[in-house]
C-alpha cells in the first residue's frame, strides 16, 4: 500500500474496480456477479464484508444510472413498485436472519457462499442461454406476462431480494430477463431502466443493513469506486465496437467457473 498525504490507497483494489467497471460497461452484467467473488476468492475478504461493501458499491453506481434513465423517461415506476413490494420484505427477512445468527457465524458464512455460488451459476446460464430461454417461454406461453404479471413481478422481487441481500448478485442479469418474460411488449430500454431503478432501493436497504451489522469496509468501497467509474465509462464507449456475443460467452464461462469455485470453497 502507498500513501498520498494522510490517505492510503491499495492499487490492487482500484485496478479491480476498473476491470469490473470495464466489463460491466462492455457487457451490461451487474458488478455483483464479478466484484463479490473477486473480493472473496482473490483478496480473502469475509463473504459478509464482500457482500455488504459491494451492495453499497452497487447502490452508488446504479443511482447515477437511475437518474439518467429517469430523466429520459425510461423507467416504469409501476413495475419498480411491484418489484419493491416483494424485494423489501425479503431483504428485511434476510437481514433479520443474518442479525439473529451473526454475520461471522458459520451458518451465515456458508449460506452466503452457497447462495453466491448458485446465483452466479444461474446468472451464467441466463447470460449464455438468454435468447433460447425467452424464445421457449414466449412460444409456449405467448400471453404469460399479460395474465400473471402482477403476482409474478412481486414474486420476482421477493426472490431478487433474497439473492441480492445474501450474495449481492441477481439485480442485473436475472432481473432483466424476468422482466422481459413478464412484460414482452415493453421496450427494452424501459425494462433496463426499471430494473436499474429497482436495484437502487434494494441495494441501498440491503447495504444499509450490512453496514448496521458492521459488514462494510468503506475504505475498500472508496477505492473500488475510484477505479470503477472511469472503467464503466471506457467500457460503455468500447461496447459500440466490441464483439458482444464473444464477450458475453467468455463472461458466462467465467461465472460458471467462479460459481462452482464458490460452491466448493
Amino acid at each position: 500500500m502507498f500513501s498520498i498525504g494522510n490517505l492510503g490507497f491499495e492499487p490492487a483494489y482500484i485496478i479491480s474496480g476498473a476491470l469490473v467497471g470495464l466489463l460491466v460497461g462492455l457487457t451490461g452484467v451487474g458488478g455483483g456477479s464479478l466484484m463479490t467473488p473477486l473480493l472473496v476468492l482473490l483478496f480473502g475478504f469475509h463473504p459478509s464484508t464482500a457482500v455488504g461493501t459491494d451492495l453499497l458499491f452497487a447502490a452508488a453506481t446504479k443511482t447515477v444510472g437511475t437518474a439518467i434513465h429517469s430523466s429520459g423517461k425510461t423507467v416504469d415506476w409501476k413495475i419498480v413498485a411491484r418489484l419493491a413490494m416483494g424485494s423489501i420484505p425479503a431483504t428485511l427477512l434476510s437481514m433479520a436472519g443474518i442479525a439473529y445468527f451473526g454475520a461471522a457465524s458459520k451458518i451465515v458464512t456458508d449460506t452466503i457462499s452457497l447462495t453466491l455460488g448458485i446465483a452466479l451459476l444461474i446468472s451464467a446460464i441466463s447470460l449464455l442461454l438468454k435468447d433460447q430461454i425467452l424464445k421457449t417461454i414466449s412460444h409456449r406461453y405467448p400471453d404469460f406476462g399479460e395474465r400473471h404479471s402482477f403476482r409474478l413481478t412481486v414474486l420476482t422481487g421477493f426472490v431478487l431480494g433474497l439473492l441480492v441481500t445474501l450474495s449481492s448478485v441477481g439485480a442485473g442479469a436475472l432481473g432483466t430477463i424476468a422482466l422481459i418474460i413478464l412484460y414482452p411488449r415493453l421496450p427494452m430500454v424501459r425494462i433496463v431502466g426499471s430494473d436499474i431503478a429497482h436495484a437502487v432501493p434494494l441495494t441501498l436497504l440491503a447495504g444499509g443493513g450490512h453496514w448496521f451489522l458492521g459488514n462494510t469496509d468503506f475504505s475498500l468501497l472508496g477505492e473500488l469506486l475510484i477505479g470503477s467509474i472511469p472503467g464503466i465509462i471506457v467500457g460503455s464507449l468500447a461496447a459500440r465496437r466490441a464483439p458482444e456475443l464473444f464477450l458475453k460467452t467468455c463472461l458466462g464461462l467465467i461465472l460458471v467457473i467462479v460459481g462452482f469455485r464458490m460452491l466448493i470453497k
